[in-house]
């Protein structure tokens, strides 16, 4: 038997979280003061989940308050279950919450990493949507990465490459300062684009990637390039992006070499913690224990 207690006292990084949506439903519900009808359940697809976001999270959160209790309650439930350092993504829209003042938004984000300092290693990440105005993150994240604050930034959309150009100066920009590059890719799109994503922006990392595992040159450039892919095994069952558990492709990644994390996405909707999803990957034969342990102490390394 694995125990979920046994990964629990695992260091471990997550390392693809998005801290509005980072907190247990459990977590949620009292500081929401409701339930989400039928939830946590199986989606068919982002747009379905989409809808929920439309409908009860989004318009929960109002204020600036709202924002930084949403990442305090997802600090906080990544401390329990034993994370040591997280990298996680707070969205760069939530500077509406804060006046529209960039500095607001840091200042709120440095009260939450002076919360949390002597308990976990908080690296705050830039979180861009692609289907956000696009002037106003060419306004806002310069300032934003300028501050020392965010440790690295994430694009996130529809995985194409249709309007990437938008974003190369500050990809650019955020290698200048030595910040890490990361995007997602490769959840829904396939190796090629993984690749591409790579290429345009020099990353360093890739939330998701998974399509990679269908291309045998791709792993191997991943490979190459030493590009990490922080994978999230209950997010892509969850939305259908792979039909089960069983099936994931975190197997063909490992085997070849791909270097991977275990990582949560989003748990107030998969409702899988790191160390329940470590367990679940075990007990469903795509990894062994030993495996596991190997990816979870390779992520924590300097």
């Amino acid at each position: 038997m694995t125990s979920v207690s046994e990964f629990k006292k695992r260091p471990k990084m997550d390392a693809h979280n998005h801290l509005n949506l980072g907190m247990r439903y459990a977590s949620y519900i009292p500081w929401a003061g409701f339930y989400i009808p039928d939830f946590p359940r199986k989606f068919s697809g982002l747009d379905d989940m989409h809808t929920i976001i439309g409908q009860y999270t989004r318009p929960r959160c109002i204020t600036e308050k709202d924002v930084q209790d949403l990442i305090t309650l997802s600090v906080q439930d990544a401390i329990a279950d034993g994370v040591t350092i997280l990298e996680g993504s707070i969205d760069i829209g939530f500077i509406h919450h804060c006046g529209e003042s960039v500095t607001r938004f840091l200042d709120m984000i440095t009260r939450v990493y002076e919360k949390f300092k002597n308990e976990i290693d908080f690296r705050p990440e830039l979180g861009m949507g692609k289907t956000f105005d696009t002037e106003l993150i060419k306004e806002w994240a310069p300032e934003c990465m300028h501050s020392g604050i965010f440790k690295s930034i994430d694009l996130y959309g529809p995985e194409v490459e249709e309007g990437l150009e938008n974003f190369t100066d500050l990809y650019e920009l955020a290698g200048k300062l030595g910040i890490k590059k990361k995007a997602h890719v490769g959840e829904f799109s396939d190796a090629k684009s993984v690749k591409r994503f790579v290429q345009i922006f020099d990353l360093d990392e890739v939330q998701h990637g998974i399509g990679a595992a269908t291309d045998k040159s791709v792993m191997k450039f991943l490979c190459d390039k030493n590009i990490r892919l922080h994978v999230c095994p209950a997010s892509n069952v969850m939305l259908s992006a792979v039909p089960s558990l069983e099936e994931h492709p975190i197997k063909i990644l490992y085997e070849n070499g791909v270097n991977v994390t275990i990582a949560t996405d989003d748990l107030l909707f998969f409702n899988k913690s790191i160390s329940e999803q470590c367990v679940d990957l075990i007990e469903a034969g795509v990894l062994t224990k030993e495996q596991v342990f190997n990816i979870l102490d390779k992520s924590v390394e300097k």
